[in-house]
This record gives structure tokens, sequence and C-alpha cells, in this order.
């Protein structure tokens, strides 16, 4: 306790907020920390509450540099706040006290068909509920959570964390029915003729491929699949490659060295500073033994039928003419090769295509649902919110493309 107050008194309570406008749900931190300084946890929690039922899931695994710590005023001259702590510190607090999500308003009649419980659905849930709708959330898993349960390690987000904290959604008063898929068990039609609104929120878990000779041998997997359905390969002395610079790579490539890997490589095909990962989800794979191939390329998979080793070359990194980020180029010459028994491709998601074209929705050009800025599709009762919808993918962008949505149909259904 001692040590949060002394965070919490680390802040300059900046009248101007440039955490909050760094914060995907713009929460209003110096407002929350105020409170904890005055030991007012319960009003600390009610203001996170305004935007953000997340609190203990968010303080934990948003990358907290590249949004709201990043823009703390202390930064500047030193350490800045640290906020994640401060807002998981509240977020255990209500859940330890059993402080309830508050309901804004007496209930509707009408009802909402929520199609995914990630961060997205369960944000939009939740405050679609807090309006007085009522809300069916359909998962396809048996467990809510999306990537939170399915792409997340125990390691970072403790599943107790995690459950509590649904639990308190669910307490709304929400109905959840699970192992219930869009496509096999349940159709878009149908759930238009039976709810009011429909939110699509299941997100976009395919993993991305290279494209490359080799990908389609036994041996080469998917990171976002690995996560998601927890199905791994024996890896126990074996040698791993974990392609990719973000934080499903972080988080792959941890998991398998934990699972008793010889070796684990993340090749990388930029420097370490343009790493889309989190530096210190960086700093604990080195930690744990993971090692770093940068600005290398996998250019080749190579085997009979299972892959047996890959082949790689080294980039620089040059300035392209209207481009802001520094672009790799191969280095020719520099081939070299890794024998590997496993290659994990952790380069991105997109959505699930056969799923989108059986929608019947307008799809943009990037292959995503098109929305418009009010979260709403081609069909009027139906609105998407999350990566389905090629919104940026972090939890807090998730959580809050759910909240904006909850607005948007409460606005359609008045």
């Amino acid at each position: 306790m001692k040590e949060i107050h002394e965070k919490a008194e680390y802040c300059l309570n900046c009248p101007t907020k440039p955490c909050s406008k760094g914060c995907p749900l713009e929460n209003d931190i110096p407002g929350f920390v105020k409170k904890i300084k005055e030991e007012n946890y319960k009003q600390a929690y009610e203001i996170l509450l305004d935007t953000t039922v997340l609190q203990s899931i968010c303080g934990r695994i948003c990358p907290h540099m590249k949004q709201c710590r990043g823009k703390c005023v202390r930064g500047i001259k030193g350490n800045p706040v640290e906020i994640g702590d401060l807002e998981a510190f509240i977020g255990d607090m209500s859940i330890e006290n059993k402080w309830n999500i508050t309901v804004n308003q007496k209930v509707s009649n009408k009802k909402v068909a929520v199609i995914g419980g990630g961060p997205a659905g369960l944000t939009a849930s939740a405050f679609l509920r807090r309006k007085g709708y009522n809300v069916t959330i359909y998962e396809k898993h048996k467990e809510l959570g999306g990537l939170l349960s399915h792409g997340i390690p125990d390691f970072r987000l403790p599943r107790d964390i995690l459950k509590a904290t649904i639990q308190k959604i669910l307490n709304l008063g929400i109905q959840v029915e699970y192992n219930c898929e869009l496509g096999k068990d349940i159709s878009l039609e149908n759930l238009k003729k039976e709810y009011d609104a429909v939110l699509l929120a299941f997100g976009a878990n395919t993993s991305t491929k290279m494209g490359i000779e080799g990908e389609e041998l036994n041996g080469v997997y998917g990171g976002n699949e690995l996560l998601e359905n927890n199905d791994h390969p024996d890896y126990k002395g074996k040698i791993v490659v974990v392609n990719g610079g973000g934080n499903t790579a972080m988080d792959t490539s941890r998991t398998i060295k934990r699972m008793g890997a010889d070796k684990v490589y993340v090749v990388y095909r930029r420097a370490r500073e343009q790493m889309p990962a989190e530096q210190k989800e960086i700093d604990d794979a080195m930690s744990e033994g993971v090692e770093f191939l940068f600005q290398n390329n996998i250019v080749k998979i190579i085997g009979d039928k299972c892959v047996e080793k890959i082949e790689c070359i080294k980039t620089k990194l040059i300035q392209a003419e209207g481009e802001s980020r520094l672009k790799p180029v191969n280095i020719e010459g520099s081939n070299y090769e890794i024998p590997v028994n496993y290659v994990v491709m952790a380069l991105g998601s997109k959505p699930e295509e056969e799923l989108l074209n059986a929608l019947n929705l307008k799809l943009n050009k990037w292959g995503y649902i098109e929305v418009d800025e009010k979260n709403r599709t081609s069909d009027e009762k139906v609105f998407c919110a999350g990566d389905i919808s090629g919104e940026k993918s972090t939890v807090a962008w998730a959580a809050r493309s759910g909240r904006n949505s909850a607005e948007s149909i409460d606005e359609f259904l008045k």
C-alpha cells in the first residue's frame, strides 16, 4: 500500500491530462490517481468505471509506454508515473471488495446479441447493459475472454484476475451462450430476426503468412492459433524459430521456451528499436533465454515433409521516399541456414475469409468488415467492433471500439 501511494504522489495531476489523451479509452487518469492519494479508493474505481470495465486487465497488459505512460510529463526529465500499476491496484481492490459495476438506467425490453466475448465484446456488453438493454453474448469457446483467455499467457495475465473481471461484467445480468460459433451453430440472419441489434466482435485471429516456399510443411504453425487453441507440439529439446516482432511473437516465444524448447529464436527483419512489441516484453523474453536475430529475414523453409532448417538473409535499413519508418532491404549474398524443428509465424492476424464472405456484409479493401464512424456496417441492424473491423490491435483499442459501438447501438435503438 505504501508503494502504491508513493507512485500516486509522484503524479503531478496535470490539468491538461496528456496521459488521458494517450489512453485509447481516455480514462481520467489524474482524476482517479488523485482519489488514490486521498485514500478514496472506491471513488477512484467509480471514475474509471465511466470509461472502462477492464481495470485489472489493462493495468497489467497494455503497452503503457506507447499509450498513457508514454505521454506522462514526468517522463520528459525522468521516469513517467507507473499508471498501469495504479489502475491494476484499483481494479484488484474492486474485485477483493466486491464493488459492483453500476447500472445507469432502467431495463429496456430491447435485445442485443454480441458475437464474441473478447475485450471488445465484453466492454460493449457491459456498457449496453448499463444502459438498460438485454444482452446475450455468443461465444465459440467454453469460456469468455477472447485473446485475453486464448492469446495472452497466464504469466502475463493471471487467470483468477481475468475470471473475476469477467464475472463482474456478467453480474450485470448478461446472458452467455457458450460453444456457439457464428456460421456453424448460429447464423447472422436468424440473429437479426431475434434481436433488435447485433454486434460482431469476434476478432481476427487467423495468422498472416509470408508467402514463402516451405510454409506448407509440417511443423510450421501460426502463433495466434497456437495460443488460442493451446494445442502445442512437444518442444522439449527442440529448436524453434518465431518469426515476428509484436507482442504475439513475444508471448509465443516465451511460452515455447517455458515448455522446454532447447533454443528459441525470434527472427525480426528490422532493428530492436522498431519492434512493435512492448520493451518490457522484449526484456522479459531475453531474460528467459529467448535469442533475437534482428535485421534478419526468413526467405525459405526447407524440408522434405517436415521442417528441417530455414534459410535467412540479413537486411539493411534504408529511408524510403515518402515513408517515416525505415525499410528493411535484403543484403544480397548474406544468406545462411539455421537447423530448426518448428517455425511459428507471428506476423499479425487477419479475419477468417470464409466466415466474412458468408455474412454478406460489405468489406473494405483490406478485407475487414467496413464500418462508418458509428461502427455501423452495410446492414443497419449490424454493428462491428474490434479487430474484425480493422481496429488497432491492442486490448485498450478493442475495448474503446466496443464502448463506441455500445453508444452507437444505443443511439440506433432509441
